[in-house]
């Protein structure tokens, strides 16, 4: 049997286990879905969103990309973003990037990659944001890996830049966005510990997009 077929042999296998776990696991499933998480991810076939997690299907909506980039043109992302908070209601979003990402070592070669460039680009004004400290770190694979981490920073950032999150926060309370990363040589996620409320108000003098600081701001000047 080819790889291929294999896969709906796999499927069906998959079926009557989850059916001998909860003979209506099929019959919720396809009930409405009411995700907490929304998770932003790298696109590598090692990092399986629901299972690192130790969920259910139904438990994570999930975007993936090279990278695991929130680029402020890329309609994709952002209209994950909007739909999670604004229908879906998710309490938490998280950006979670890997150590040996094939995204970020790609952006640290001088070489012309193609359609990839403008993609790429991202990367590298992370490394640019941070050179000072990067260029400190004289061992490559820790230079790498802390690039992962702060590309994770960076990408989390730009979420909370945006009006979906910002009019959700404000609103509700949530959701809140959090940086991680998964480490494939031991399968255990890393908390970056992101500041959210911190970062929320620190970039709010630029990037407030509510309209309600400016306002508030013109009413106490009137």
């Amino acid at each position: 049997m080819h790889s291929y077929e294999q896969i709906f042999e796999n499927n069906r296998k998959w079926v009557e286990a989850m059916k001998g776990r909860d003979a209506d696991f099929f019959d919720k499933l396809a009930r409405d879905q009411t995700p907490e998480f929304l998770y932003i991810g790298c696109s590598d076939s090692r990092v399986p969103a629901n299972e690192i997690m130790g969920l259910e299907p139904g438990d994570v909506f999930v975007h993936r990309n090279v990278a695991n980039l929130v680029n402020n043109t890329d309609l994709n992302v952002l209209s994950v973003i909007n739909f999670a908070v604004t229908h879906l209601h998710v309490k938490h979003i998280i950006v979670c990037g890997h150590y040996n990402c094939g995204g970020v070592k790609a952006a640290m070669i001088p070489k012309d990659m193609g359609i990839l460039n403008p993609w790429l680009r991202i990367i590298r004004d992370v490394y640019r944001l941070h050179a000072a400290e990067l260029d400190a770190i004289e061992d490559e694979n820790a230079r790498y890996n802390r690039l992962v981490e702060l590309n994770v920073i960076e990408q989390a950032t730009n979420v909370i830049k945006t009006v979906s999150v910002q009019k959700g926060f404000r609103k509700h309370g949530y959701p809140v966005v959090h940086g991680w990363v998964f480490d494939l040589k031991t399968g255990l996620l890393i908390n970056l510990n992101l500041n959210f409320e911190g970062i929320l108000k620190e970039i709010r003098k630029i990037y407030d997009l509510t309209g309600i600081d400016s306002e508030h701001t013109e009413d106490n000047e009137n």
